[in-house]
């Protein structure tokens, strides 16, 4: 079956393997079969061994986008009298803002600037002035509407010093960023499979401690569908998702589980760092710049700057390259006009040296000039 395929530059889903594709043509089959339940308990076992957790970790499927296990952590996670504690620095970490206004949640949102790491010393504080009843902090593990790498492993020392303890967003860095939740005080974690495994939409997961989970069984129920140890326990007595799964995306994220261990987990991250590498030459070739320094950068998301050209147009440019098969992607920072490159999904650096020749002959048919102008300051 001949699949034509695309380059997509988004932040996700991402370019996906034909097997991984036809992993989805499948018998159909009711969910509750034995034969289908049989998958999910190894894959959770994948999951969590990515992370490089033991048996103390855990990890819990759930059918929905990566903003499903945003919702599930952090209204499933936190006891009564205590405090949800959030660093917003970017668009996803703001989305943990609105779900814990949502539900109502006691919270302490600790603005940072977007475009540098964040500063540990008002973190400490916030949690010093508040110690004892900060639950626990969140932090969103690369911020992808940036491109920007947050420091978990040290955020997490913070939350751990004072008794809370550390949910990271690794959405858009899980399976790619190597993370070793040991060495990075992470207890929580949570990621979709359309993104770093390179599966499909429709399926996420959050990875975590048992014992907290266990806990959180007394804790608070803010939700029926989005509730952590619920889908933990059903898991556990039936080895079934609570609720309907989505049948074909775990077919297709179980064989995505077997290609990411054929390739291994440090040539994946070597390819992502070559395509990034092949982004970052080709920006430079045609001057454009990027909102963060590379040295706060994931290595997986750049964020380019609109040019100061009058003949620079995003949907015309996305338009033309996309007719061509590749995808690229409008910003998420406000009042700054970027669009952004990935390096994620099944994709190499020749893939993004062609891109770059179709990109440029956009610009040339725009009018766009070249080097890419911008005014000072």
């Amino acid at each position: 079956m001949q699949i034509k395929r695309n380059v997509l530059l988004n932040p996700g889903p991402s370019t996906t393997t034909d097997t991984v594709k036809m992993a989805q043509v499948v018998p159909d089959i009711c969910p509750r079969e034995k034969e289908f339940q049989s998958i999910m308990g190894p894959m959770r076992e994948d999951l969590v061994k990515i992370v490089h957790g033991q048996d103390d970790y855990t990890s819990v499927l759930f059918c929905g986008s990566g903003t499903i296990c945003i919702d599930v952590a952090l209204n499933s996670l936190l006891d009564k009298d205590k405090m949800a504690l959030v660093i917003n620095n970017g668009s996803y970490s703001q989305r943990a803002v609105d779900v814990c206004r949502a539900y109502g949640l006691p919270l302490i949102e600790l603005k940072q600037p977007i475009d540098t790491k964040p500063d540990l010393s008002p973190i400490e504080k916030a949690l010093k002035d508040n110690e004892g009843s900060v639950g626990y902090v969140y932090v969103t593990y690369h911020e992808t509407g940036t491109g920007l790498l947050n420091p978990v492993k040290e955020i997490g020392a913070l939350a751990h010093k004072y008794g809370a303890f550390l949910i990271t967003d690794t959405t858009s860095a899980f399976a790619m960023i190597p993370i070793n939740v040991y060495e990075e005080n992470i207890d929580f974690c949570m990621a979709s499979a359309q993104k770093g495994i390179q599966g499909m939409t429709g399926l996420s997961f959050v990875i975590g401690k048992k014992d907290i989970i266990e806990r959180s069984k007394d804790f608070p129920v803010r939700s029926y569908y989005c509730n952590l140890f619920m889908q933990y326990d059903f898991f556990n007595r039936t080895g079934e998702m609570h609720f309907t799964p989505p049948v074909q995306a775990i077919y297709a994220a179980k064989q995505a589980l077997v290609e990411y261990w054929n390739e291994g987990e440090d040539n994946k991250w070597k390819r992502h760092q070559r395509v990034m590498n092949a982004i970052h030459e080709g920006e430079d070739k045609l001057g454009f710049k990027e909102y963060l320094s590379r040295d706060a950068q994931s290595g997986l998301v750049s964020a380019v700057l609109y040019p100061d050209d009058p003949n620079w147009n995003f949907d015309k440019i996305h338009d033309y390259c996309y007719e061509r098969g590749f995808t690229i992607y409008p910003g998420k920072i406000e009042q700054q006009g970027t669009f952004r490159l990935c390096a994620l999904g099944a994709i190499d650096e020749n893939d993004i040296k062609d891109f770059w020749k179709v990109f440029e002959e956009a610009l040339d048919k725009n009018g766009v000039q070249v080097p890419a102008e911008y005014s000072e300051g």
